[in-house]
């Protein structure tokens, strides 16, 4: 009996299709709590029963637009069965990313800090 081989780097793959497609199923709600919305990244499990989408948002408001994608994580995940050749289409939890926020904050505080440092 012959095992099937593990196909090196299928889990990164698959995230990387799952980021491409999602981000265009977003744009087809019609929610208004989801706003101008970036993926900045997907987790799936081993087993591929789940996966973590996280987002940025550019306009609209972090809170209110996690839960629209949440509740419409169904419809998305329903349309990706359409598009991904995969045995089992993950369950999507979307998260809000707060890396670029955080990178505004920390750069506004280094200008901060070197206009301080100037004036001494």
């Amino acid at each position: 009996m012959r095992h099937k081989k593990a196909i090196p780097n299928r889990g990164l793959r698959i995230a990387d299709q799952i980021q491409r497609d999602v981000a265009e199923l977003i744009r087809d709600l019609k929610d208004p709590r989801v706003g101008l919305v970036t993926i900045t990244g997907v987790d799936v499990t081993p087993d591929y029963a789940h996966a973590t989408v996280r987002f940025s948002l550019l306009v609209g408001e972090p809170a209110e637009c996690e839960a629209a994608l949440n509740e419409a994580a169904g419809f998305i995940r329903n349309g990706l069965f359409k598009r991904l050749q995969i045995h089992t289409v993950p369950t999507l939890h979307f998260q809000f990313d707060r890396t670029t926020e955080r990178a505004a904050e920390l750069n506004a505080l280094i200008r901060q800090a070197n206009a301080t440092q100037a004036k001494d």
